[in-house]
């Protein structure tokens, strides 16, 4: 597993990040973090090929004082070992839009509240070959 961690990454509102990557063979998951810090998660993304008892499904949730927020989950798994993806977070000051590859739209509260969010973590099973805040 890799992790890549941007400190002072200062994604705000209005911003949109752009992730590339290709998940590793026989993967079980990756995610990707925006953080106030790494324990204070505004939007944790989480590609489950087999991981936590959940097989193919994106799981979008928040972690703050030390507890998960309540998960929701995305309609479709739009993600292939070993295939290029590619996925963007609009942020909308009272949420993040979450664009999947398959273009489906997944909007998330941003549960912090904050309008500025310095840490970026993308973790686990894959390949990252671009990133970029726009």
């Amino acid at each position: 597993m890799g992790v890549l961690t941007l400190e002072n990454a200062s994604f705000k509102v209005g911003d949109t990040l752009t992730i590339t990557g290709v998940p590793k063979p026989n993967a079980a998951n990756f995610n990707v973090n925006i953080c106030l810090s790494e324990k204070d998660i505004a939007l944790h993304v989480d590609a489950r090929f087999n991981h936590c008892d959940d097989i193919r499904k994106v799981v979008f949730t928040s972690h703050h004082g030390g507890t998960w927020g309540k998960s929701n989950y995305g309609q479709s798994f739009p993600f292939e070992e070993g295939k290029e993806f590619k996925i963007s977070i609009e942020f909308k000051s009272a949420e993040f839009l979450v664009i999947l590859p398959d273009d489906s739209v997944f909007p998330f509260p941003n549960r912090l509240g904050a309008e500025l969010y310095p840490v970026i973590i993308v973790d686990g099973h894959v390949r990252i070959t671009s990133f970029k805040i726009k």
